[in-house]
């Protein structure tokens, strides 16, 4: 067993501890990490993990003996864009031909896109995404972690920070085949989890990336976290950026061990993150 820090399933920066006075921030970092250890020791536990923390918390608990280990993601960002438009006019001419073909392949199948914010999202809906999320999982013959119920919890206890957006396909019933659900505030847009039953190829990049592109600029949210993973979404205007998380192990000959390969694992993903930030789309004048 071991002791972690983190919000289920969300590999998204934020922050993790809880303070009303931020300026005692490394104080108290450097008072709960020995208090975390002897926890560790005392249930004979490995370690104790401290994921995906905010540029604060990373810095204070750094310096309290734990192990800082560097990793990547791609996050969009907003940079005052009005319209779709003006976003594809920082890009170069090949890349902003290539997804308005995209786009309009997806449109000219018969896709039409609906948003449904919070509270508004019926129980029809719900049902229907979580038979979507479901089959993501099924057609690789894995079972999927999270239930119909988890996701009408959502919606009744957080509705101000919910967004899903359906696909809905050419057929005279006018069938949602398609669905994203998206996390936001005041500032961020957050991609969380997708389904289809359409085999439609583009579809997934219009659902989970252009249509959040979309409502970000229209609502003047100035950045959009995907999710982890996706070297695909370098060319859709998405670009790398560090994460972090910590680690403190209780053996101090692993400890040690995992120390070195994370030192050695650095420059290495910041060779990667630099490597990816020239293959970005955008034009360079």
């Amino acid at each position: 067993p071991k002791l972690l820090t983190a919000v289920p399933f969300t590999p998204s920066v934020g922050s993790r501890i809880l303070l009303r006075d931020l300026a005692q921030l490394e104080a108290v970092a450097q008072s709960l990490v020995p208090a975390l250890q002897a926890e560790v020791r005392r249930l004979k536990a490995s370690s104790y993990h401290l994921l995906f923390p905010n540029p604060a918390e990373r810095a204070a608990f750094e310096s309290s003996e734990m192990v800082a280990r560097m990793g990547s993601q791609f996050h969009w960002h907003n940079r005052d864009y009005k319209t779709f438009d003006d976003f594809l006019a920082t890009m170069t001419s090949r890349k902003r031909k290539s997804i308005r073909k995209e786009r309009e392949a997806t449109a000219a199948a018969g896709f039409e896109f609906r948003r449904t914010e919070g509270a508004a999202i019926t129980p029809q809906q719900w049902a229907d995404f979580s038979l979507f999320y479901h089959r993501t999982y099924l057609v690789r013959g894995q079972q999927g972690y999270l239930s119909q119920r988890f996701f009408e919890r959502l919606g009744a206890t957080m509705p101000e920070q919910l967004l899903l957006i359906e696909a809905v396909g050419a057929t005279s019933e006018g069938d949602v085949c398609a669905a994203a659900l998206f996390f936001k505030n005041d500032s961020q847009l957050f991609g969380r989890y997708w389904g289809s039953t359409s085999d439609q190829p583009l579809l997934h990049f219009e659902t989970c990336y252009y249509q959040g592109q979309d409502y970000c600029i229209e609502h003047g949210l100035s950045s959009f976290d995907s999710g982890a993973q996706g070297e695909h979404k370098i060319q859709r205007g998405f670009e790398p950026k560090s994460t972090y998380s910590l680690h403190w192990l209780a053996h101090e000959g692993f400890a040690a061990a995992v120390a070195n390969f994370v030192e050695q694992e650095r420059p290495h993903i910041e060779a990667y993150i630099a490597d990816a930030a020239t293959l970005l789309p955008f034009r360079k004048d």
